[in-house]
């Protein structure tokens, strides 16, 4: 039974792959429709089986002795893996309306069903190896999410995605040739695996060669300097794509990060060193920089990519604090980040699907046209900012006591209100449009506006994720226990 519960770590890894494959035989659109919403739904009844079970462990290939795929479902596994297999779901369910306006709907769901089982292999990965193969395969399925539509910037655009992701990891993987030689093992072990006989006198080797794989897999995350290919992503791929690339796919480099961290380096020996006051000035610079960016910004989607860069570098602040409250910060940030900017993106491509609209100068008004829609931006918005109740002030108060915790007492202060100040900005850049949306002045036309609001395909996925941003704020006790769990695991290692 040990063993046959073991494998079961692979059904929810291969199933989507092999789905994926098998959605080119079907025809018929509502067949295909069918077909993608029971993949998606059976995924989560699989993720969510395998998250309902204790600690499993498994080696799947043995290609030499240290080089090996295996996978494990610990508690951060189980995290990521539900918090992706959930939203990919929605957006499944939104895609099936807003892809109907869209060419290449076939190549489009094949790639999305099977960028599911890549992540959820990222997310189950056991060792550094399966880690690097499926965040590999995560970036060339996505791919063709950025030159869905075909167009010059589409395809310069891939291009750019594809160079930035491809260096980054490679970057990671050189990183990780050397960290090899100091480790016990790369197979992902609470609190660290270096051997720390090998590592004395070569702290500064290590500490480097951390820094490199940091920038790495920060490119996929969106931080300074590799986060070029957000802003120029996003607007040339379908709304839905867009989505999960700033919600989920950028969650893919803070796993990463997470893992050789926590899991390889541990936060005992990078805890108290120049590369983490390195790093939490790159987190810091990269917050204010995306804030700045989304502000001038007046294209909607990439706004919302800036805006993305910025939030995302508040989780890798909270990560770099090396700390219980900045570990819990920044894992709510990862989960309310995905759902507020889903909500957004969602949005976004509901203004785009209904009315054609792209720029933030014409959706003066238009909370009368699509008052569910903008309704919902509104919430997200607040969620950003980090007003109550909505979740993003949650993550924003531990991250903030995180920050004011932290040793180095200057940095901690200025790292607090530099995240203070990037949430006024995100007021700036993101509740001026709410303001005219619903309230756009002198427009007498305001009051003839006929309705344009979607149907419940796209409607239903953006009110389930409102209600969401909502109840996590007002009831966030049952996630932080969740989160204090992973972060016990972590830091029982840690003199703190």
């Amino acid at each position: 039974m040990c063993v046959i519960g073991n494998t079961m770590l692979l059904l929810p890894i291969l199933f989507p792959i092999v789905a994926g494959l098998l959605f080119l035989t079907v025809k018929g659109k509502k067949q295909q429709q069918i077909y993608i919403f029971s993949v998606v739904l059976l995924e989560v009844l699989f993720v969510w089986y395998l998250c309902l079970t204790q600690n499993r462990q498994m080696t799947f290939w043995h290609m030499s002795e240290n080089v090996f795929i295996s996978f494990q479902n610990d508690g951060l596994s189980r995290f990521f893996a539900c918090l992706i297999s959930i939203i990919w779901c929605l957006a499944a369910v939104y895609s099936l309306e807003y892809m109907k306006h869209e060419q290449n709907t076939k190549r489009f769901f094949v790639f999305y069903i099977m960028t599911l089982g890549a992540l959820i292999g990222l997310s189950f990965s056991g060792n550094f190896i399966t880690l690097y193969l499926f965040y590999e395969m995560m970036t060339l399925l996505t791919v063709p999410f950025v030159i869905h539509s075909g167009t010059i910037e589409a395809k310069k655009a891939a291009m750019k995605y594809l160079g930035y992701s491809i260096f980054g990891a490679g970057l990671a993987l050189l990183g990780a040739f050397f960290l090899n030689y100091y480790c016990y093992t790369t197979t992902f072990t609470a609190g660290g695996t270096l051997n720390m006989t090998l590592v004395k006198g070569n702290e500064n080797t290590l500490l480097i060669i951390f820094l490199i794989m940091m920038i790495g897999f920060g490119g996929k995350a969106g931080m300074f300097p590799l986060h070029g290919w957000l802003p120029t992503a996003h607007p040339v791929a379908p709304s839905p794509a867009s989505a999960v690339l700033s919600g989920i796919i950028t969650k893919g480099g803070v796993l990463a990060i997470i893992r050789v961290a926590y899991y390889l380096f541990g936060a005992e020996f990078l805890k108290g060193t120049w590369v983490q006051q390195v790093l939490l000035v790159l987190a810091m610079f990269t917050v204010f920089m995306g804030s700045m960016l989304a502000y001038k910004e007046r294209l909607l989607k990439k706004r919302l990519a800036y805006s993305t860069v910025s939030q995302v570098s508040y989780v890798l602040f909270g990560l770099m604090l090396f700390s219980p409250l900045g570990f819990c910060g920044a894992m709510l940030q990862i989960l309310f980040h995905a759902v507020a900017k889903n909500i957004l993106f969602f949005t976004a491509g509901a203004i785009i699907y209904k009315t054609g609209k792209t720029y933030v100068n014409e959706l003066k008004g238009i909370g009368k046209e699509m008052p569910i829609v903008m309704w919902c931006f509104s919430i997200a918005s607040l969620s950003l900012v980090g007003i109550p109740p909505t979740s993003g002030f949650v993550s924003k108060w531990y991250l903030a006591q995180g920050g004011l915790s932290y040793e180095y007492a200057v940095l901690g202060l200025v790292g607090t209100a530099i995240l203070m100040v990037s949430a006024l900005l995100t007021a700036g850049y993101l509740l001026p449009v709410v303001a005219d949306a619903f309230f756009p002045g002198r427009a007498e036309e305001y009051y003839h506006k006929e309705n344009k609001e979607p149907c419940f395909l796209m409607t239903v996925p953006l009110c389930i994720l409102s209600v969401l941003a909502i109840l996590f704020g007002m009831f966030p006790n049952g996630m932080i226990i969740q989160i204090t769990q992973i972060s016990n695991s972590i830091f029982q290692f840690v003199s703190l």
